[in-house]
């Protein structure tokens, strides 16, 4: 479906008002609705103005942590700026938090800030480039330097916290570009990906919202269960299995033990990553960042998959160890001054690396699809907030013989944390600093945390079907974040048979990324022949 069908048929949870349809009497009524701050949802959703920003959300306007997302969207088209304004007031700000800003509120304790409702004004919100000179730099560099350039300031806090830059240069992937960006404090990555998705339709049925993939349910105590059954003696299966449950308690209390603990001591700065080529010195924070990414096939990781029964999380987590082992191996062999062609081939690597992931947890489930876009078209609520914990992810770094062991050890490190209680305790723990000790205690221990580690991992799903913004068919999704003290972030977002490999860095410390990126791609790669050789 082209632009102008769209924009003629409209959404049918709203019509949606562009310039090619929005006569001077709409006009007036969104002038109208403007000035009284808002449409006729208001009214309902009066509780939603002036509440109190959540702990997480005052700490994410904390100097040492103050955090954006970014979301980068290819189309298939050139967006048409015009029909993205139209769109906006009746999809992304009905929702509360992007028509709102954080406001100090001295009545409150300590002084906390508190959302209040205020007009938005499109024309500061919605960016594009009038003119753009490609004659000295290639549209892909543009868009990275681009990138790069917003990673250098935060969004306006004069306004609500989030804007969008709509690049129309075609690049290798895609005819143009737009790149969400949204202060963490207004939500966590999954919720804000879930509100973007909510604001789009399938390309193949323009009513429809997209579908995301679900995990399967694999009930291991009904499998203990059915093969005693078999068995045929009541009580020999009673006692295996409540040997079997004994056992799985008292495991899932050890390792949270030992989570918790080491959890602590990495707060406190007793335990540290191993000090590497991509582990800068603290207070790197605030550098820009240097964001790179590259599309490789979903199918393949899906191959991989299915031959090795593990999880696309699994595939996912051991491409990117494979993918950091060889581009470390490279570096090391750098500084040792080897020779380029050896530095490929000789182990350059020390013995026991600890090179520890900050992992994102939702601890509360995320605001599905339909929730939102029912938010958006009837007024109703959906949960919202940045409600999430970490869980220091090991990687494990070193040069295999056989690539295959790169999934095997991470879906061993990926079920022995699920077999863990380390979120919710790591939960509990930063909710008490709040609680007892205030914000910049709580700021503090963050900053100890990413400084203590070396790098911050994500994986989000994205929908199985190709969708469209507002009209425009997106070619790929990617995201990413920066304002943390990592030098490296890496975020694997998928969309139909795609997957985004996404690395964030600071080029003080990793100043080759899309080398680093390329041996993530090429890992993969070699794992996914090796199983078709197998």
């Amino acid at each position: 479906m082209d632009i102008q069908s769209y924009c003629d048929e409209g959404l049918r949870l709203r019509p949606l008002k562009t310039k090619f349809n929005m006569d001077h009497h709409e006009d007036d009524q969104i002038m109208k609705m403007k000035k009284e701050g808002g449409d006729d949802h208001d009214h309902d959703q009066d509780q939603d103005q002036d509440q109190p920003l959540s702990p997480a959300g005052q700490l994410f306007h904390e100097p040492n942590f103050n955090v954006h997302i970014l979301a980068m969207m290819g189309c298939k088209t050139k967006i048409d700026i015009a029909v993205v304004k139209a769109n906006l007031p009746h999809t992304l700000l009905k929702h509360p938090r992007f028509c709102s800003l954080p406001v100090k509120d001295e009545k409150l304790k300590g002084g906390e800030m508190k959302w209040v409702r205020t007009e938005v004004d499109l024309e500061k919100h919605v960016i594009s480039p009038e003119e753009v000179d490609l004659s000295s730099i290639s549209p892909d560099k543009y868009v990275e330097d681009y990138i790069h350039n917003l990673t250098k300031s935060s969004v306006d806090k004069s306004r609500p916290l989030w804007d969008l830059h709509i690049l129309n240069v075609k690049t290798t992937e895609a005819e143009a570009v737009g790149i969400f960006r949204v202060h963490h404090s207004i939500g966590d990555g999954i919720s804000l990906m879930s509100l973007l998705l909510a604001c789009t339709r399938q390309i193949s049925d323009p009513e429809a919202l997209p579908t995301l993939p679900t995990a399967k349910n694999n009930n291991n105590n009904n499998a203990v269960h059915h093969h005693y059954k078999s068995f045929g003696f009541f009580t020999a299966k009673y006692l295996m299995s409540l040997v079997l449950r004994v056992w799985w308690v008292l495991n899932l209390f050890w390792n949270t033990f030992w989570d918790v603990l080491k959890f602590m001591g990495t707060a406190l700065l007793l335990i540290k990553d191993s000090k590497t080529p991509i582990k800068g010195p603290p207070g790197s924070q605030n550098n820009p960042r240097r964001i790179v990414y590259k599309i490789v096939s979903l199918d393949d990781m899906k191959l991989i998959k299915n031959a090795m029964n593990t999880t696309i999380n699994d595939v996912a987590l051991g491409a990117t160890q494979a993918g950091l082992s060889k581009y470390l191996n490279r570096r090391y062999g750098i500084l040792n001054k080897n020779d380029v062609g050896e530095t490929e081939k000789k182990n350059n690597l020390p013995k026991k690396i600890r090179l520890r992931s900050i992992l994102f947890i939702n601890i509360r489930p995320s605001p599905g699809i339909q929730a939102l876009a029912d938010m958006m078209e009837k007024n109703t609520k959906a949960k919202w907030g940045n409600s999430f914990a970490y869980v220091l992810l090991p990687f494990t770094i070193g040069l295999r013989d056989d690539p295959l062991d790169y999934v095997r050890e991470a879906k061993s490190t990926i079920d022995r944390k699920k077999h863990s209680l380390e979120a919710y305790f790591t939960f509990s723990i930063i909710g008490l600093v709040f609680k007892f000790f205030g914000i910049m205690s709580a700021s503090a221990l963050f900053e100890r945390l990413f400084s203590s580690t070396t790098m911050a991992f994500s994986n989000v799903v994205g929908p199985l079907e190709e969708i469209g913004f507002y009209g425009h068919p997106m070619a790929y999704l990617a995201a990413n974040s920066y304002g943390q003290a990592n030098e490296l972030v890496v975020c694997i977002q998928s969309y139909v048979n795609k997957m985004s490999v996404s690395v964030a860095v600071d080029e003080n410390t990793i100043p080759d990324p899309h080398q680093l990126c390329d041996d993530i791609a090429q890992s993969l790669t070699l794992i996914k022949d090796i199983v078709k050789q197998n």
